[in-house]
């Protein structure tokens, strides 16, 4: 099967020369999911990261009232996973599940230490990957503890500009910590100011 955005990925992301993909071709697995298909459940370790070639995935926990909340949206070369359950083998307290239809490339340690082997700087872009991750989390949970409902749809767009048309508003809402009346509220106030997020 032809990945154009995963090997994009490996080429742009991890260093590797197009040789080097040839040479690694043949240890990546794929794992196909239907729409409402989970790849990860509450309970289960987590042994693998996630990566979309096609599809939107969502990556959510439930809370005792068993209402989500999302974590984080991942769209086309993104990558999403429970990196607390795969480092300490773990169970998961999260879900991950596709909100369409999609192809995902499974990486685990296996895979990163065999590209490692033919590409001796990939391990370090991978690295430097991780770090940019965990960026986006603080500036995140700096979004939810302090900006307004406007603030944090601004940066959502941002964040994710191919997405709006594909996820319901009610999980934007979710992932947002805000109710869907407010954000029917912040979306109706933009709209007035001629913004398009799309």
């Amino acid at each position: 099967m032809l990945l154009p955005n995963f090997k994009k990925h490996l080429i742009e992301k991890g260093g590797l020369s197009e040789t080097e993909f040839l040479e690694i071709e043949r240890f990546i697995k794929i794992k196909k999911v239907s729409k409402g298909e989970f790849l990860l459940k509450q309970g289960v370790v987590c042994n693998h990261s996630f990566f979309v070639e096609q599809g939107v995935l969502r990556f959510y926990a439930l809370n005792e009232e068993g209402k989500e909340n999302i974590l984080q949206f991942a769209t086309e070369s993104w990558i999403v996973s429970d990196r607390g359950s795969v480092f300490f083998q773990e169970p998961s307290t999260y879900y991950i599940d596709a909100i369409e239809d999609a192809v995902t490339v499974l990486l685990d340690e296996d895979f990163v230490n065999k590209v490692a082997s033919v590409n001796a700087s990939f391990r370090k872009e991978n690295e430097k990957l991780l770090q940019n991750h965990i960026r986006h989390l603080y500036k995140r949970i700096s979004q939810l503890l302090g900006a307004t409902a406007r603030e944090r749809y601004l940066y959502f767009v941002n964040m994710y500009p191919d997405i709006m048309l594909r996820v319901p508003q009610w999980m934007i809402a979710s992932y947002l910590g805000i109710t869907p009346e407010s954000l029917s509220r912040v979306r109706k106030a933009l709209s007035k100011e001629n913004f398009k997020p799309y």
